[in-house]
């Protein structure tokens, strides 16, 4: 299944521990500085998005953001305002294969690119480690078919 954006901005609210501007260019052009890596890219303000990133007042609800993070609250969506130049690591990064919801319709975990769980729901880290992460299903859609059987079997909602 591929991996489609929800734009809920999750993914980059916590980049600004990684991402961060080492020198502003000018003309809307940022040398930006991987912390983890070293590595720089000279990104751009993508034109349609010269006034989104003027706002700031994302960092106050989210200090850690990237730096080219923005959230549109009447939208409910969030933007990267470098998409079109944005670093490598953002490019290749798709934050859930399965996205997982309990009873309420809560976020109760993601299971990730390489068949990983990422859930602070006992009952749910239980199920994945008892009955889906032994499973041995060489084909991914499969895989997830199998997965989102036994996960709904068990209550949840699932969203691929």
């Amino acid at each position: 299944m591929s991996f489609e954006c929800q734009q809920c901005g999750e993914c980059c609210s916590h980049l600004g521990l990684v991402h961060v501007i080492h020198k502003d260019l000018g003309n809307h052009r940022f040398i930006v500085n991987n912390q983890y890596t070293g590595e720089k890219t000279t990104v751009t303000i993508d034109p349609d998005k010269h006034a989104l990133f003027r706002d700031k007042s994302i960092f106050s609800e989210r200090p850690e953001a990237c730096p080219f993070f923005r959230y549109d609250t009447m939208a409910a969506k969030g933007y990267c305002t470098v998409h079109l130049t944005r670093p490598e690591i953002c490019r290749d990064y798709g934050c859930w294969r399965i996205l997982i919801l309990d009873s309420g319709g809560k976020r109760a975990g993601r299971i990730m690119c390489q068949r990983h769980l990422a859930s602070e729901d006992d009952a749910l880290t239980r199920l994945f480690d008892e009955q889906i992460n032994d499973v041995i299903e060489p084909d991914d859609a499969v895989w997830d078919v199998m997965v989102i059987r036994c996960l709904t079997r068990a209550g949840y909602t699932v969203r691929t």
